[in-house]
């Protein structure tokens, strides 16, 4: 299979490039050759492309700049997968968007189905939703948007190297307790991205939203509680209320997602974060 990847140094994106069969052959663009601030230079790129599938893995992720920059946030994430999710339907191929469980307000405490209406609270859940509607309108055969939640890896900047990089200096920390999620890996994204395509080239058919995340869902002190416990470090944490963290964007309290959709037409069930977990502290130390 030949696959066309927009983002190159991202957290899924990576693993992608990490984790793609040998006998594929991946194409990763990064902002150099793709600039999604240009919509239509991206599906000029998708156009003239001999790929068999498209996959988003890149966006504007700067929540809280969000605030101050929603008509780029919304280019980047509304306007340019629009237009790469035209461009292909227009080949014929699958194309894979990667959206966010911030397309919900958190209200609740049941897990968000694909089909439950959105209500983003920010601007940059607000610009996620846009590519959303403008990925589903596009339709296409094989187009799918898949939301998740918490994504951590052993690159960039997510909440497992920012609680290592915080433990060195400090012995205790004040946590957010009331936001939920299931913490996912980009290692595991990826790897359901590439069981999942050979599926929609093969069968795929009508545009459908679906949920991944990983399980079990936990408050983000609780994940900064096994953190720590794997990584045998001792920190004190104090339980603190998202009210009391200051940001200029609100994020949901309940960020639970249903992921029956996937376990149900191709047998991808939720991973087990905590087993991901421990495989990224091991490569971020071998010694742990």
């Amino acid at each position: 299979m030949k696959l066309l990847v927009f983002g190159k140094s991202g957290q899924v994106a990576t693993a992608l490039q990490e984790r793609c069969p040998s006998d594929w052959r991946m194409t990763a663009l990064g902002r150099d050759t793709a600039d999604l601030s240009d919509p239509e230079g991206c599906a000029a790129l998708i156009a003239d492309s001999d790929a068999d599938a498209v996959v988003n893995a890149a966006a504007y992720t700067a929540v809280d700049r969000a605030e101050e920059e929603e008509a780029l946030a919304t280019r980047i994430n509304g306007e340019a997968p629009t237009a790469m999710a035209r461009a292909a339907a227009a080949k014929g191929v699958p194309f894979v968007h990667l959206s966010t469980d911030y397309a919900f307000d958190g209200s609740g405490t049941r897990g968000w189905r694909p089909d439950d209406p959105t209500g983003p609270l920010g601007a940059y859940g607000r610009s996620k939703a846009v590519g959303e509607r403008g990925v589903m309108a596009a339709g296409g055969r094989g187009a799918v948007v898949i939301r998740t939640s918490s994504v951590f890896s052993a690159r960039g900047t997510n909440f497992v190297r920012t609680m290592l990089r915080l433990s060195e200096t400090r012995g205790q920390l004040r946590i957010v307790a009331d936001q939920v999620s299931g913490p996912t890996a980009a290692r595991d994204i990826a790897d359901m991205i590439l069981r999942l395509l050979p599926e929609l080239a093969r069968d795929g058919d009508a545009p459908f939203i679906a949920h991944y995340s990983g399980t079990p869902d936990i408050s983000w002190a609780g994940f900064a509680r096994e953190i720590f416990r794997q990584a045998g470090r001792t920190v004190e944490i104090e339980e603190i209320p998202a009210a009391s963290y200051p940001a200029a964007a609100r994020r949901p309290l309940n960020s639970r997602l249903d992921c029956a959709v996937l376990a149900s037409r191709y047998g991808i069930s939720r991973p087990d974060w905590r087993i991901s977990l421990a495989e990224v502290l091991q490569e971020l130390d071998p010694e742990v």
